[in-house]
Order: structure tokens, then C-alpha cells, then sequence
């Protein structure tokens, strides 16, 4: 029995995403031509890809022929969100905290990484005390309702 297509692209798919994301709208040849830049791919291999992630709701074509242009539908943040979701589920078992100490512990992050990562969770941790003492506050309020 066949498997269900993946909501998430393939390595190939993402590489021709982030070309669509850093370039916006292109034509097939304007995304053979950088893709190129990295290794050589044949235009039908590529326009038979963008067909596949058109299927998959990844991509959208406007125009026709020569003068058709292909652009992401999907943003790079929502894909990121989704592949990091299901690396922290299969590889994890949901405990993304797993996998920020592995990127941690195992040198993957520069000192300003670290730095920024730092800030990021200061932040957070404010936005959580606020949320935890307004949760209290109401609860104190019910408690105490005459």
C-alpha cells in the first residue's frame, strides 16, 4: 500500500522553495539557472518537480508558457515550523527542549547564537511570568469572591 504524500518538501522541494523565497516569482529557467550555481539539473527534471509541488499546495504558476512564473505559496517560516515540529516528534519524542540542548551542548550554536538565544528565552520567560501571575491573580480573585 502506498504512503500518503508528505505535507513537508523533499530535500529537492525545499532547495527550489528557498529559491523561490530569496528571488520571489521566477521562470522555470531563472530557477535551473541558481540552482545550477550549486550542482547541474535538467529543466524537465525541475518543471516536473514544480508540477508535483503545485499538487502538493507548495507552489503556484501564473502565466503560461515561456512566460510562466512559478512562486512559493508556502512562507519560509510556516515550512521551518512544520519540519522543526516533526524533527521534535519523530526524533525527540516531542521534548523540543531535547533538541535545544543538543544544539547547545553539541557547539552547533557561535557565540552571538548563544547570545540571541539567551535573549530570545529571557523574553520568553517574561511573557510566561506575566501570563502565570495574571492566571494567579484571577484565581485568587475567584477564590476569594464573596
Amino acid at each position: 500500500m502506498p504512503r500518503a504524500p508528505s505535507p513537508h518538501p523533499t530535500d529537492v522541494e525545499l532547495e527550489i522553495l528557498q529559491v523561490l523565497w530569496s528571488q520571489g516569482p521566477s521562470s522555470l529557467s531563472g530557477v535551473c539557472e541558481t540552482l545550477r550555481t550549486e550542482r547541474e539539473v535538467a529543466a524537465t527534471t525541475v518543471a516536473t518537480m514544480l508540477r508535483v509541488m503545485s499538487d502538493k499546495g507548495l507552489v503556484k504558476r501564473t502565466g503560461s508558457g515561456r512566460g510562466a512564473t512559478w512562486n512559493a505559496v508556502v512562507t519560509q517560516h510556516r515550512t521551518e515550523e512544520g519540519m522543526v515540529r516533526k524533527l521534535v516528534d519523530r526524533l525527540f519524542d516531542g521534548a523540543a527542549d531535547r533538541l535545544a540542548a543538543h544544539l547547545v551542548e553539541g557547539g552547533q550554536l557561535n557565540p552571538t547564537q548563544l547570545a540571541e538565544l539567551r535573549q530570545l528565552i529571557d523574553q520568553q520567560g517574561g511573557k510566561s511570568d506575566k501570563r502565570n501571575a495574571t492566571t494567579k491573580a484571577r484565581r485568587h480573585k475567584e477564590e476569594h469572591k464573596g
